[in-house]
């Protein structure tokens, strides 16, 4: 009888894959954060605001920003960070904030980018990059939790 190495299971270096993904996207999460905050990478920084949709500078060059959504993608990083420290709480860092990021897509859309509702600052690249970033986290989320060591005992 032979029996499985860890990798078999998704485990390396002692975490599992869902953690190494919840880390790796809290990780992300962090730098874009920090970035969005540094002249040069943001460019327009002179234009950054607190909030709103008159904020216009733009991380990038692409994708407009301010300091209160800076703020926000730190939080969810350091959140991600810290939750994967443990499956269950990578796969639940994973489904949650994957969610947070389609809610956060679809009320970018639907508020318009120059509408005052428009308080974190989106332009329609945040709202299809969150979009995309929601799926793909609840994807990874549910696929890579599928063999949790919880379920292998």
């Amino acid at each position: 009888m032979t029996t499985a190495s860890p990798h078999a299971h998704g485990v390396h270096f002692g975490r599992a894959d869902v953690q190494n993904a919840g880390m790796g996207v809290g990780i992300l999460l962090v730098v874009v954060g920090i970035l969005g905050f540094v002249p040069g990478v943001t460019t327009q920084y002179s234009e950054l605001m607190f909030l709103g949709p008159d904020s216009h500078a733009m991380f990038l060059g692409l994708f407009q920003v301010s300091m209160l959504l800076n703020i926000v993608q730190l939080a969810i990083g350091a959140t991600g960070w810290a939750m994967s420290r443990t499956e269950h709480g990578a796969r639940n860092f994973l489904l949650g904030a994957g969610a947070l990021y389609i809610v956060l897509a679809i009320f970018g859309l639907s508020v318009g980018v120059d509408s005052a509702a428009n308080f974190l600052s989106f332009n329609m690249a945040d709202n299809w990059a969150h979009l995309v970033l929601g799926v793909v986290m609840i994807a990874g989320g549910w696929l890579l939790s599928r063999n949790m060591a919880s379920d292998r005992r």
